[in-house]
């Protein structure tokens, strides 16, 4: 993970860039972060409640599509292969559906929707 990449802790965004833990997700905040023409990534902690604590992280990244406009997709690295997930646009990119993916990916099995690359 690069050192200066902002990571989620606690629904709170920690951007080195930025003032840390002043943007809470799911808020007008959030909203605006994630659409901001600077934000381009993220890390989000993998929690193993089994386990008691952060297992690894995924990285949560904006990409353009051909014909225009931007979406978000995450990526972790499990067994030397690389998973993907769509998220979807800025809108979609809640507590709830980071939390979701982050619980697949944080498993052994990949879901059938995932594409694995290498």
């Amino acid at each position: 993970m690069a050192a200066n990449l902002p990571r989620i802790s606690e629904q709170w965004v920690y951007d080195p860039v930025g003032p840390d833990g002043t943007v809470q997700l799911d808020t007008p905040a959030w909203f605006a972060w994630l659409g901001a023409e600077t934000t381009r990534r993220f890390s989000y902690p993998l929690f193993d409640p089994h386990l008691g604590y952060i297992v690894g992280f995924m990285t949560v990244r904006k990409e353009k599509r051909q014909r225009g406009g931007e979406y978000w997709v995450a990526y972790r690295r499990v067994g030397g292969q690389l998973r993907k997930v769509y998220i979807g646009s800025s809108g979609a990119v809640t507590a709830e559906r980071l939390e979701a993916i982050a619980n697949r990916l944080g498993g052994k099995e990949a879901a059938s929707s995932e594409q694995v690359s290498q």
